[in-house]
This record gives C-alpha cells, sequence and structure tokens, in this order.
C-alpha cells in the first residue's frame, strides 16, 4: 500500500505538488493520471525516496521506501526506460541489481522470460527499440518479485500484442494481492486497465475514485432520444431544466435528465419513445473536462 499526506514539494518559487493526500491499495489497478506538467513524475519520485519531499509524507506498507535497505524486494519501478547503460547486455544489467538487492541470479533469466527477451538476454541494450528498452525496465520492476509496483508511462514504444500483454500483467500482479500504480496519458488503455483512478492538475488532486465514478463525472454524458415527437418532448425537457441538442427531425441527445426521468415526461405527455437510451462517456472526454483549468500550455498559448 502507498499512503501520501499532504506531500508537498516546492522548486523555489514554483510549487510542483500540492498538498497530495491519498492511499494506492493493494488489489487493484491504480491509474494515475494528469496534464503534462501536473507532478506525476515528481510524485513518483518522491514514493521511491528519489526527492525529498518539501512538507508531508509518503510510505509504502508504512514505512518510507528511503529506509529499505534492499528496496527492489519491496518496490518494483520503471521511470524511465531510456536511463540505462547502452553498452551492458539485458542480462548484465538486471544482475547487477540482483547483486546489490541481494536476489537469486535465476531470477534475471525468469523475468527476462517473462517479458519476452529470454533471446535477447545477450544483446546490447544500446541496440534495443524502445518498445525492448520498456520491456527490460518492467522486467527490473518484477526482479525482486515486490509487493509494490510503479510504472511510469510503461506503454510508450510498445506494439498493439506489447498493450495487450503489459494489460494482462498489470491485471494479473492486481490478482495477486499486489499493488499496482500506473502513470499514463494513453487513456484508452486506462479505460481498458485501470479499476480507480488518481487525477491530478498543477500538483493538486482532482479526484481519487473508481474509474466508473470518474468518467461519470463529466458533463457529457447525455441520452439519446428518437422520437417523431422531438419537439414536443425537447419543450417538456426545457421546463424540467435539460437541454436538448438535435441531430436531426427525431433524434436528439439530452443532458441534464437521467433516462428513467426523461421516460416519466414523454409518458405523462403522451410522446412516443422510439429509442431511449443512455450515451457512455469515454474517459478521455472526462478526463479533458475535468482537468480542463489544470493544463500548464495550450495549443496557441504565446507563453
Amino acid at each position: 500500500m502507498i499512503e501520501a499526506s499532504h506531500l508537498t514539494k516546492r522548486y523555489g518559487d514554483t510549487v510542483a505538488v500540492d498538498g497530495l493526500t491519498f492511499t494506492v491499495r493493494p488489489g487493484t489497478v491504480t491509474g494515475f493520471l494528469g496534464p503534462n506538467g501536473a507532478g506525476k513524475s515528481t510524485t513518483l519520485r518522491m514514493i521511491l525516496g528519489l526527492n525529498a519531499p518539501t512538507g508531508g509524507s509518503v510510505t509504502v506498507d508504512g514505512v518510507p521506501f528511503a529506509n529499505r535497505p534492499r528496496g527492489l524486494r519491496h518496490v518494483g519501478a520503471l521511470l524511465d526506460a531510456q536511463d540505462v547503460h547502452g553498452g551492458r547486455s539485458a542480462a548484465a544489467h538486471l544482475s547487477t541489481l540482483a547483486r546489490g538487492n541481494r536476489i537469486p541470479r535465476r531470477r534475471v533469466a525468469e523475468v527476462l522470460e517473462e517479458v519476452g527477451l529470454g533471446s535477447a538476454a545477450r544483446r546490447r541494450i544500446g541496440g534495443f527499440s524502445l518498445g525492448m528498452k520498456q520491456r527490460l525496465g518492467i522486467a527490473g520492476a518484477l526482479l525482486g518479485d515486490p509487493p509494490v509496483l510503479l510504472f511510469d508511462e510503461p506503454l510508450n514504444g510498445l506494439d498493439p500484442e506489447g498493450v495487450r500483454w503489459l494489460r494482462g500483467l498489470f491485471r494479473r500482479l492486481a490478482s495477486e494481492g499486489r499493488t499496482v500504480f500506473v502513470s499514463s496519458h494513453m487513456m484508452g488503455e486506462m479505460e481498458h486497465t485501470a479499476d480507480r483512478l488518481i487525477v491530478i492538475g498543477r500538483g493538486r488532486l482532482i479526484a481519487d475514485q473508481s474509474l466508473a465514478d470518474f468518467s461519470a463525472r463529466s458533463t457529457g454524458t447525455g441520452v439519446t432520444v428518437h422520437t417523431p415527437g422531438l419537439d414536443a418532448l425537447a419543450a417538456v425537457l426545457a421546463a424540467e431544466g435539460a437541454s436538448v441538442l438535435r441531430e436531426n427531425g427525431t433524434v436528439g441527445t439530452v443532458t441534464g435528465l437521467s433516462a428513467a426521468r426523461i421516460g416519466e415526461l414523454a409518458h405523462t405527455h403522451r410522446i412516443v419513445l422510439h429509442e431511449l437510451a443512455t450515451r457512455s462517456t469515454s474517459l478521455e472526454s472526462a478526463f479533458m473536462e475535468l482537468t480542463a483549468g489544470s493544463v500548464e500550455y495550450l495549443a496557441g498559448d504565446p507563453r
């Protein structure tokens, strides 16, 4: 379990992380989302003790990570797949990590096979593609068989097969009771992978809730209605405070009322409905709407 309490990080006059309080629990895949510059990477680095908080605290299973002498047995992390010595082989890189954390040497071959790099164990990392480096970084995170795992943008560079494999890996790790914390900007994948979301903007907490509850917060959620009496229904719904976006003469999208309430009103006013369906809201649209005020740089922004 990861627990942050009023976690804060300042760089001079800049507040990168501003009083974050959250808990990442075992047994679920928790997505960590936020616009560029929101403070996600800084937060992950503070969890791992690489950056010292200016205020507040963060612990892993009740203990600051920096206080653990053999860290990879407790927390596995992938922060930057490119941050690795290109002249070493994959096996040599992992062997160094294993020795420093008193991890059995056999784990090197095991994790390389698990991430699909068994045949590339003796190849120099400098010749690896980005996707292969991502897999190597994931192997490093798995090396100590830790109960807590952190991944920062692990999907970058992976092909569709690799994305599907990694999605399954996250699910399996969580099903084993591990804590899985994944930072990503790929909303489509988080929609299919995460059980819960922690969303930040400008270093502050925006949401800490289930994927379904977060998506439902979008005002873009609507109800599709198909009726020959669209004009009459629109007038009835407007009186109830709803709005109707007309797609054509008989189809419209209603916002501001539930499908059940729309059906009740149509029945009361004897308006025939041919279709009444709640339109699902994507994670991406909910994210864009709810973080709009937290984006540091916008296209066309002269700064």
